[in-house]
C-alpha cells in the first residue's frame, strides 16, 4: 500500500482573517463546503491550494462559537516563499509580525522566521529562491 499526503486541517475562529493570512502566504482559496447535520449548519470547511498542490490546507470553522487550545503536541506548518521580506511586508499590513527577525540556522542556510496565524498557530516561513 502506498500512502498519499492529502491535506492539513486547522480549526479557526475567524474565517475571513484566517483566509487573508493564508492567502498572503501564497495559498489560493479553492472552495468552501458547509457541513450540515440534522438541518443545521455545523461547520464550514475552506480548502486552499499551494502552487500545483490542490486542497493541501483545510480550515474548519465550527458555527457553535467554541474556542480551542493550541495543545502541546502541535509544532508548526512550514512553507517556502521566494521573497521572505515581501511576504512579511504583506503580513505586517494585517498586523502580523514575526516572532523575531528573519535568521539562518546555519551559515549559508535559508533565511527563515516564524509567525502566528490569527488563531495563534505557528507558521515557519522559509525563503526559497
Amino acid at each position: 500500500m502506498t500512502a498519499t499526503f492529502l491535506h492539513t486541517m486547522v480549526r479557526v475562529t475567524d474565517p475571513a482573517r484566517s483566509r487573508a493570512f493564508y492567502e498572503t502566504l501564497g495559498f489560493t482559496f479553492e472552495r468552501e463546503m458547509d457541513i450540515v447535520r440534522d438541518g443545521q449548519k455545523e461547520a464550514t470547511n475552506y480548502f486552499f491550494s499551494l502552487g500545483d498542490s490542490k486542497s493541501v490546507l483545510e480550515l474548519t470553522y465550527n458555527h457553535d462559537g467554541r474556542t480551542y487550545d493550541l495543545g502541546t503536541g502541535y509544532g508548526h506548518i512550514a512553507i517556502g516563499v521566494p521573497d521572505l521580506d515581501g511576504t512579511l511586508a504583506g503580513l505586517a499590513g494585517q498586523g502580523i509580525e514575526p516572532e523575531r527577525p528573519p535568521y539562518t540556522v546555519s551559515e549559508g542556510g535559508s533565511r527563515l522566521c516564524f509567525v502566528r496565524d490569527p488563531d495563534g498557530y505557528r507558521i515557519e516561513i522559509v525563503e526559497r529562491s
